[in-house]
């Protein structure tokens, strides 16, 4: 691909995220998911526990936040940033998409754990921060191996192990409702699979690139794949949201 079809690319990006925010905005009916607060009210070790409802959170603005995020990046890239990204992507690197992911993909990360039944405030602080240092992990891992010959691989196993905990905490709250009659709905575990496996999609395609097999010796083509993995991944939670708990009646 050339630089000037990785813009258009970018173009097309940023119009398809912008169409899904305005459509979704229109046909989403509002629904909220709790943010609790757990705090002791005896001695440390008696066991003895309050909660509080500190604020909900509407799930068709975290869609739609996390669509309009990748769209200004996109748009940003493609205009008054492109000579910038240009550089840094015939360079085998782009701190802009690294920026983005780490709080869209952790907005994102944190709504799955929020449908799954995590409402702890505590706990997807936790969640979000420790997605955040995975996606920054890949800048990381882009800045310490500019111009070098051999790869240094500590960034990416570090990203691989901060990017397992969301995931291994969501497991573990799905086991925890698995003994309540209602559980996890079913369209939730649909998203955890989908998006577990576009997620690690993206290290993969890392990996691929530091290997330099194939097409990714090609620092665009690289690029090309961050870029439809993005579109396919906000695209499939958004959706699949929308279809699970924004739906009309």
């Amino acid at each position: 691909m050339s630089v000037s079809g990785l813009r258009k690319l970018n173009i097309f990006a940023t119009v398809f995220f912008v169409a899904q925010v305005v459509v979704l905005l229109i046909v989403a009916k509002p629904a909220s998911l709790p943010v609790t607060g757990q705090f002791l009210v005896g001695p440390p070790g008696a066991g003895e526990y309050g909660s509080t409802e500190l604020f909900s959170l509407r799930i068709d603005l975290l869609v739609a936040l996390f669509l309009a995020l990748a769209a200004i990046d996109h748009l940003l890239v493609a205009t008054i940033g492109r000579g910038w990204y240009e550089r840094n992507i015939s360079e085998g690197r782009n701190p802009a998409r690294w920026y983005e992911y780490s709080i869209s993909a952790s907005v994102m990360i944190v709504l799955i754990a929020m449908l799954s039944g995590v409402s702890d405030a505590v706990a997807l602080l936790a969640i979000f921060g420790v997605n955040a240092s995975m996606i920054l992990f890949g800048l990381a891992m882009e800045r310490a191996n500019a111009g070098r010959e051999e790869v240094d691989w500590a960034p990416f196993v570090y990203g691989c192990i901060a990017g397992a905990v969301p995931w291994i905490a969501i497991v573990i709250q799905f086991i925890l409702s698995g003994s309540n009659a209602d559980g996890v709905p079913g369209f939730v575990y649909g998203i955890f699979v989908t998006l577990f496996l576009l997620f690690n999609c993206f290290a993969l395609n890392m990996w691929l690139t530091y290997r330099r097999r194939g097409r990714w010796q090609d620092p665009l083509f690289a690029e090309k794949v961050y870029i439809w993995l993005s579109v396919t991944a906000k695209t499939a939670l958004a959706w699949q949201v929308y279809a699970g708990a924004l739906a009309g009646s």
